[in-house]
């Protein structure tokens, strides 16, 4: 019998806090030694000279089979989602189970979770919590955190999914009686309805107009004002794909005096702005998302708090509809205002290229800034660290090697996801995972595909302490008890 399953020589190891060149040796899908020179037998030995070997990526933000609720039908299934991220080095992702209003959580969940069973790589769900009724908050989403799912998503605009801020609060005692983590969707609901209906009624549907629907402000209003609403129940959230300098400005400050608040951004905002919104309504449709790209001040901005640490996670929002189906990004016709074009742009396998050709290549951040904001810090902020998100004694083998001097000009064709078109087509790239290994399989090899669909496993996530509440409330009184503290 051999020693090893699998050893990785030659390469240059990268974790979030240090780097070393060393072999790995992997055993029944989890590291089990690390040195300078590995001896023993292997069954299989990989030549990782003049190679990264970094922990596989984890995408917490992505729509995977998910019901829309801008219009339209998600064009990804389990298996074509899962296997597209592990071509691009993630070996964990955070899909969403979505909850429609007048129904309950429970029944969605378990929906999903059959669906989830054709993943080719390791996964985790968030819940969308679009209805917080009575039985939701006290009967349904109690146990379900309790068995493993750690994280709620609330939405402050969309007409099917958002929340007021008396449901947001809502959401927030369950979560912290029960240690959740909630993500939030923040946008002016009002506002953006408001200038909508103005923008169209003035014959200014085109897609260009989409951000100016929604300018960096109304991010902003809502990012403070859920940001006040999480301090007066001492409730740690992440802010969801940070858009501009004002947001993240705004997160700073809050961080800054305690708050238990963190953020993500996507690729997106990082490499399009409000001008890729211009052309035809076809074209324009192709790069509309919400938030809105914004300026070249504003991805420059981004950078800053990524190096700062304000923002620490790099998800890719993955949200894919087909631009040439009936169902998909123009459900509602071809010649619809931006405001029936379905929201969201494909980007689970150019996740990683794109933030490493712009962030180590062009010098705005090192290896191991892109290793934490691309995996480590997600397993943190989620509740699987350090069984994923390092390469370490005991971690599972998720790793992908990385070939930093490859050059990729990302087209639709090299792509492996089911949406018929990405939004980066035609960028040059440096920096391309040449294999991916998902618990010791290698699922992704210099150009071959072997991700075998139901592969991946479900992740439970016990009680961590990352998201403990600071235990501090903004007067003596503690809603969350009904008592006044220290008396």
């Amino acid at each position: 019998m051999s020693d090893f399953d699998v050893i990785i020589k030659g390469g240059v190891v990268v974790n979030a806090a240090d780097i070393q060149q060393a072999d790995v040796g992997i055993k029944d899908g989890r590291i089990i030694a690390l040195a300078e020179r590995l001896s023993g037998s292997a069954t299989r030995t990989i030549d990782a000279g003049g190679r990264y070997v970094m922990p596989g990526g984890i995408d917490s933000h992505c729509h995977i089979e998910q019901p829309s609720s801008t219009g339209g039908q998600n064009a990804e299934s389990w298996e074509s989602g899962t296997r597209s991220a592990a071509c691009g080095g993630t070996t964990t992702v955070i899909a969403f189970s979505s909850q429609e209003k007048g129904e309950g959580v429970r029944s969605q969940v378990e929906a999903y979770a059959e669906k989830a069973k054709k993943a080719c790589i390791d996964y985790a769900f968030h819940i969308i919590v679009s209805d917080p009724t009575d039985a939701v908050v006290n009967d349904e989403l109690p146990p379900l955190i309790d068995s493993g799912l750690r994280s709620i998503k609330l939405f402050m605009t969309y007409p099917k999914n958002r929340v007021d801020d008396r449901e947001i609060l809502r959401v927030f005692e369950v979560a912290r009686r029960h240690q959740a983590l909630v993500c939030i969707h923040a946008e002016n609901h009002d506002a953006i309805m408001y200038m909508t209906e103005k923008l169209v009624g003035a014959g200014l549907g085109q897609t260009k107009y989409h951000a100016w629907c929604k300018p960096a402000l109304v991010e902003r209003e809502a990012v403070t004002r859920v940001i006040m609403l999480a301090e007066l129940l001492d409730q740690p959230i992440q802010i969801f794909h940070v858009s501009c300098e004002e947001s993240a400005e705004e997160i700073r400050r809050a961080q800054a005096r305690g708050v238990k608040v963190f953020a993500e951004t996507c690729p997106q905002y990082f490499v399009l702005t409000a001008d890729d919104l211009e052309g035809s309504q076809r074209e324009g449709a192709r790069v509309l998302c919400s938030p809105a790209p914004r300026s070249v001040a504003d991805q420059q901005a981004l950078w800053n708090h990524v190096r700062l640490g304000t923002i620490g996670n790099v998800t890719s929002d993955h949200a894919p509809y087909n631009i040439d189906a009936p169902d998909g990004k123009f459900w509602a016709g071809d010649n619809v205002p931006f405001s029936q074009i379905a929201n969201g742009v494909p980007g689970l396998e150019t996740r990683m290229p794109i933030v490493f050709s712009e962030g180590v290549v062009q010098g705005r951040i090192d290896l191991q800034k892109f290793v934490a904001i691309t995996s480590t810090n997600a397993a943190k902020l989620f509740g699987i660290h350090p069984q994923k998100g390092t390469i370490s004694i005991g971690a599972d083998a998720d790793i992908v090697i990385w070939d930093a001097e490859r050059r990729v000009t990302i087209t639709q064709e090299m792509l492996h996801h089911d949406t018929d078109y990405t939004p980066y087509e035609g960028m040059e790239v440096t920096g391309w995972p040449a294999m991916t290994l998902s618990r010791g399989r290698l699922v992704w090899d210099e150009g071959t595909v072997d991700c075998e669909a139901g592969w991946g496993r479900f992740l439970a996530r016990a009680p961590y302490d990352y998201i403990k509440p600071t235990g501090h409330f903004p007067t003596p009184f503690n809603p969350i008890t009904g008592r006044i503290e220290g008396r």
